[in-house]
């Protein structure tokens, strides 16, 4: 997909190296269409990797878009550096009055704080909010689902006896949803986390449909009625090695935690982990640039 970024965005040398077609701003003003306009509110601490993660799934589609990265305001972390916040990330308040075609919200290191507790919970608020008018359908990953099924619904989310980390397999429900177009009955999906949402208060809810489930933690994959809501409660973009470098992380932190499950051959850690979800990550933002943003986006925002 020819996506637009600036010229100097680390992440665009990357995906030039995997042979990903990149759309520098100079190429992108000759071309007689508009661009689907999508941003990403990126929580993670390490915002290039993120960067990186997100641009690659999104790179599967022939439509031009135009990709906004978006910090909160009222919390700076420290692993990006300050530069590269102020030269590619812009915050709410400078796009608060735009309209957007699609919105991803990130996971985020704050999984088991109370909602309430997160420094920038009172932005993010804001953020949803605006969404339900100025966004044609939000994509929440992770905490950000979780975040987004709380405030959207009340939904509460609970603390696991022991983290899970690994590589799980999801059973796919309402096949003729657009979302999962082109999935096998069974994919695999990448999950690192601490916390679960309540599986009562979701079959509960008549505004949510459960689109994949898996034994360990229920739901992986719902969509709200309208499809303007999306919520991934895994990781579909990570990397290869992304699980590896948070097992080994902790490791280092003296943490007691598992080793990621399903993840390393023969669960030997010395050993390079199999790709095994990419297949499904590209297919899920496809289908969500195409069904729930394209075809549902006015061409032009009154």
């Amino acid at each position: 997909m020819p996506i637009k970024v600036k010229n100097n965005l680390p992440a665009k040398k990357v995906m030039e190296q995997e042979n990903i077609f990149m759309m520098d701003e100079i190429r992108a003003v000759t071309q007689d269409v508009r661009p689907l306009r999508i941003a990403v509110l990126n929580l993670m601490p390490l915002k290039e990797d993120t960067e990186v993660q997100l641009l690659r799934s999104l790179s599967n589609t022939p439509l031009q878009i135009v990709i906004t990265f978006l910090t909160t305001a009222s919390y700076i972390g420290k692993n990006t550096p300050e530069s590269h916040l102020n030269e590619f990330y812009r915050t709410f308040d400078e796009i608060r009055k735009n309209k957007f075609d699609g919105l991803i919200i990130t996971g985020a290191p704050v999984e088991k704080m109370e909602f309430e507790d997160v420094q920038y919970w009172e932005e993010l608020k804001a953020i949803m909010e605006w969404s339900k008018t100025n966004v044609t359908s939000t994509f929440h990953i992770c905490w950000g689902a979780q975040a987004g099924l709380y405030y959207h619904y009340g939904i509460h989310k609970h603390m696991l006896e022991e983290k899970i980390s690994g590589v799980y397999e999801l059973s796919v429900h309402h096949r003729k949803e657009p979302l999962l177009r082109g999935f096998d009955d069974v994919f695999l999906a990448p999950f690192s986390c601490y916390t679960y949402m309540d599986r009562e208060e979701i079959a509960e809810n008549d505004g949510l449909v459960v689109l994949a489930d898996f034994d360990r933690l229920g739901a992986g994959i719902l969509v709200s009625r309208d499809r303007k809501q999306v919520f991934v409660l895994g990781h579909l973009e990570y990397d290869r090695m992304t699980l590896d470098h948070e097992y080994k992380r902790d490791l280092k932190k003296g943490l007691q935690i598992e080793m990621p499950e399903n993840y390393y051959p023969e669960n030997n850690p010395k050993k390079r982990p199999l790709l095994r979800w990419r297949g499904a990550s590209n297919a899920i933002y496809s289908n969500w640039v195409n069904y729930y943003v394209y075809q549902e986006t006015p061409y032009e925002w009154e």
